[in-house]
């Protein structure tokens, strides 16, 4: 069974309630209840951690980069300004799908710079929720 680890960052814990013409009106733990059940991920266990501190993400990445098959990151504004994450990221040999809820090329121009894209396996984002099911199941094209 693969282990597939979903990281979200700052402000995420408020998906549902803010800005829902943006990011929707579903909570993330329900969405992630559905995801759970999908038959295409049942032979995935999926992990969730969230937090709105850099640090923390960072020590999420430590910790678990070393145990999951694969991260799927949503690193929400630290994927502009995080250095740190960056780093963290080259330092573990999970590899990261970065993922957004928007398309951040259709928004403000400091979000069209991430920190985190050169040292991801890939991207993916615009696609509302949907982005976290495509970031796991580009890991089970892997083998």
């Amino acid at each position: 069974m693969k282990k597939i680890t979903i990281i979200n960052g700052p402000n995420l814990n408020l998906l549902g309630k803010r800005e829902t013409e943006l990011y929707g009106t579903e909570n993330f733990l329900d969405y992630l209840d559905k995801i759970r059940k999908k038959k295409l991920f049942s032979n995935i266990e999926i992990l969730y951690y969230q937090n709105n501190s850099e640090g923390k993400i960072i020590d999420i990445l430590h910790s678990l980069g070393f145990q999951s098959d694969g991260i799927v990151l949503n690193a929400g504004a630290y994927t502009h300004t995080s250095i740190g994450i960056a780093d963290a990221i080259k330092s573990i040999p999970a590899p990261v799908i970065e993922i957004h809820i928007s398309n951040i090329h259709s928004r403000e121009s400091f979000r069209k710079k991430s920190f985190l894209s050169p040292v991801c396996k890939g991207t993916i984002f615009g696609f509302g929720l949907k982005s976290y099911e495509l970031g796991i199941f580009s890991f089970c094209l892997q083998d």
